[in-house]
């Protein structure tokens, strides 16, 4: 069994999997801060699948996760617009798996909720 969040970049300038991307999870509260639940790197398939315990339970919320895109193409020597993407989603069913892909190059970035 995997993480009940998971996530997945892939660098659509190279069209490859954009490995070692640092990547934080986390839970807004009510009062409107953030509470970190984890970090990761993207391994070389560009996949962050721990970024929870299997077992984790989630609760409803929105969630965010921010890539350190900066990092990322810096590391190949490129200079990227974003130095970041923060994607906030929201839970409402708990029981379900979230897969939150990224789509990135140096000038731009998509998302969707995956499966």
């Amino acid at each position: 069994m995997k993480s009940p969040i998971t996530t997945h970049v892939l660098d659509t300038s190279l069209g490859r999997p954009a490995a070692g991307v640092p990547v934080t999870l986390e839970l807004r509260l009510d009062d409107g801060t953030w509470q970190p639940l984890s970090e990761a790197r993207t391994d070389a398939d560009g996949r962050a699948m721990g970024l929870l315990p299997a077992a984790h339970k989630l609760v409803e919320g929105v969630y965010r996760l921010t890539f350190d895109t900066a990092a990322y193409f810096r590391a190949k020597d490129l200079a990227g617009f974003y130095p970041y993407v923060s994607v906030p989603f929201e839970i409402h069913r708990t029981g379900e798996h979230y897969h939150v892909p990224l789509l990135l190059s140096p000038h731009g970035y998509s998302t969707y909720r995956g499966s």
